[in-house]
């Protein structure tokens, strides 16, 4: 069994259980990372990099992986797929401050130059800034003194009714509608439960993903005596909890993604 050096603090939850669930794949197939570079077509560096939480395979290493190691590669894809999408939005959210901090690259002739020449080009730049600056205020001025000016020849009718159009455009927007709730129906038809809300057999579903087929498998959990949180659409924290309790009952693998076997053992 491989000691595996501690993931990033910083690693979103999705993606740190993705890679948990292959360094288990790993270990258990005895395989070394060499070995495994050799089945899968992917580096032995690649794989530190993928099991060490510094970068996120892509879905084929993923794939390739499962097989390596006689897996079935549905829960290993679906639970990418949500690694991906919070990869996704914590790379956008690093981006912003990355492009406004940057400093802009020096031409070729820039860099060859004296010691000065940096110095100059950040003179500049400054300068260039503090005139623009200087030029919105100048134009912000203006405009101001030209409403005042009109408000009092009289030119303006009702000199409030900008001001109250203002107002309401700026009002905060309505709240969002509450989530959905569902109403479990349970009845057992040909050996097998349905909560009258969804008669998927085979949908994966995992941590961060809505809709009624959540709420199926939460009236199932509640029926086989886990408590998913209120029968609401909405796998949560709470929801994984009570499918990860399921599985191990069942003798599955404890991952917390429901797919054909855990709906298997759910409808039982």
């Amino acid at each position: 069994m491989s000691r595996w050096a501690a993931l990033p603090a910083e690693l979103d939850p999705r993606v740190r259980q993705l890679v948990v669930r292959l360094r288990r794949l790993k270990d258990h197939s005895g395989l070394s990372l060499r070995q495994l570079a050799a089945r899968t077509g992917y580096s032995q560096k690649s794989w530190e990099r993928y099991l060490g939480g510094r970068s996120l395979p892509p879905r084929e290493a993923v794939d390739a992986l499962a097989r390596a190691v006689d897996e079935d590669p549905t829960r290993l894809l679906a639970l990418h797929e949500v690694a991906a999408e919070a990869w996704g939005n914590r790379r956008a959210a690093a981006a912003v401050p990355e492009v406004t901090a940057a400093e802009p690259e020096f031409l070729p002739d820039e860099t060859a130059g004296a010691a000065g020449t940096r110095p100059t080009s950040r003179s500049l730049r400054v300068a260039l800034v503090a005139g623009a600056v200087a030029l919105v205020l100048a134009v912000s001025t203006a405009a101001l003194l030209v409403v005042r000016l009109s408000g009092r020849d009289g030119d303006t009718a009702h000199p409030t009714a900008p001001l109250a159009a203002t107002a309401k455009s700026a009002s905060p927007p309505a709240s969002r509608p509450p989530a959905p709730t569902y109403t479990c129906h349970l009845e057992r038809i040909d050996d097998r439960w349905y909560a009258g809300i969804s008669r998927t057999r085979g949908a994966i579903l995992a941590n961060g993903h809505a809709g009624p087929e959540v709420a199926e498998a939460q009236c199932l959990l509640r029926r086989a005596g886990f408590s998913p949180g209120g029968i609401d659409g909405i796998f949560g924290p709470v929801t994984q909890r009570a499918v990860e309790q399921a599985q191990q009952r069942a003798g599955l693998v404890v991952d917390g993604i429901i797919g054909p076997h855990t709906w298997k053992a759910l409808r039982r």
